[in-house]
């Protein structure tokens, strides 16, 4: 591992466990056991630090999902995946490093934002598309209305004001939030099939 990646992988540790805003670079330096003058060798600042970050992960995110969307048996299967994928990606997660992002660093933020609403948003279309198909989501609901709905789902769960992060667990928020989502625009055949998920889950 070279020592950008390990400055990469040991910040995004911190800023997960802590947030962004309450952690330095000197925090960092000394996580990693190294001086503040080698980050400052591979970036001029925290900000410059974050961004390259969130490139990192939502580059690894879309992999993650096109690779879960090619597994899935159906457009059910492809949720339930992506269900599991966030419960592991968010666990130990504190929500104010989004809350951080989007109110100190604008840059990544914004990258954010558009990972948002084009790939997820696309991803989630497409899911529609797919479910309605094989009978499994309902006709006739409003694909643009929901896919909307599903992104400011997403986006509110990191909001530490809404779900503080002493009471709730940013990990069980997302998949709960999404297991509702998937529940209403489920047809009976789809809720039988959820049900056989769970119960598989359930008994592994």
């Amino acid at each position: 591992m070279t020592s950008e990646q390990r400055i990469l992988n040991g910040s995004f540790e911190l800023f997960k466990r802590y947030g962004i805003k309450s952690v330095t670079m000197d925090d960092i330096a000394k996580h990693l056991g190294i001086s503040k003058k080698t980050i400052y060798q591979f970036y001029s600042d925290k900000d410059a630090l974050v961004t390259v970050l969130i490139d990192l992960v939502l580059d690894s995110h879309t992999k993650t999902f096109d690779e879960i969307i090619v597994a899935s048996k159906n457009a059910v299967d492809e949720i339930i995946g992506m269900m599991r994928y966030m419960a592991t990606e968010f666990a130990g997660t504190n929500p104010n490093m989004f809350y951080d992002m989007q109110k100190y660093h604008s840059q990544a933020w914004v990258k954010f934002k558009i990972f948002k609403e084009n790939h997820i948003y696309s991803c989630v279309i497409k899911n529609f598309e797919k479910g309605k198909e094989q009978g499994l989501y309902r006709a006739g609901l409003n694909q643009k209305i929901l896919a909307k709905l599903r992104l400011e789902e997403v986006e509110m769960a990191f909001n530490p004001i809404i779900f503080p992060p002493d009471k709730f667990n940013l990990s069980q928020v997302q998949v709960e939030i999404l297991d509702h989502f998937l529940h209403g625009i489920c047809t009976i055949k789809g809720h039988k099939l959820i049900n056989k998920y769970k119960q598989i889950n359930e008994e592994d």
